[in-house]
């Protein structure tokens, strides 16, 4: 049983605790969550939860079955990195005076960041792309005297034409409306 990364998207109803609901299958199980990130998604009333989690698919699959039995969840998936299409955003703050001393456009350029904002004191430049990828401007950005450094969690859609919970909402309606019609 190798370990990898997955991902798994939860699309629940907006509801206080859940994420502490969530989290605790993780925690019972030691498993360490990577990154979690939440916000709406496409369908309205439905949010996403995208979590990222190191361990071997059994257990995943077995996490993503826990995870849908919560009253809230209306449908979990697991995907591996080929299956969706994923990123990440970072924020760099570095000193304005090292940024005017160094040949900090090849770096920009190079890395395909950009400019947020700059300040006599300090610099913020903008960074979205993959781990290895952020974590290749901060090493080059660590020598300039990095201040402050922070990294989102994974955000990701599936290479599937449609949201995958669309499908199984439909399926649900279907149901619904069959059992009104007996």
């Amino acid at each position: 049983m190798e370990n990898q990364l997955f991902t798994i998207s939860v699309f629940t109803e907006n509801q206080v605790s859940l994420l502490h609901q969530i989290s605790m299958i993780f925690s019972r199980r030691c498993l360490n969550i990577e990154s979690l990130s939440v916000s709406a998604c496409s369908i309205p009333g439905v949010h996403k939860f995208t979590i990222t989690c190191c361990s071997y698919r059994a257990m995943m699959e077995h996490v993503v079955k826990q995870i849908e039995k919560r009253i809230d969840v209306l449908k979990a998936f697991l995907h591996t990195d080929d299956e969706i299409v994923f990123q990440e955003v970072a924020l760099y703050k570095v000193p304005t005076a090292s940024v005017l001393e160094s040949n900090i456009e090849d770096i920009v350029r190079g890395n395909g960041a950009r400019v947020l904002e700059i300040h006599p004191e300090y610099t913020v430049f903008e960074k979205t792309g993959h781990t290895d990828e952020i974590t290749e401007l901060f090493d080059k950005l660590k020598v300039l005297g990095l201040r402050q450094f922070v990294r989102s969690g994974r955000i990701a859609v599936t290479k599937a034409p449609e949201e995958l919970v669309s499908d199984y909402l439909d399926r649900q309606e279907r149901r619904r409306q069959d059992i009104n019609n007996e």
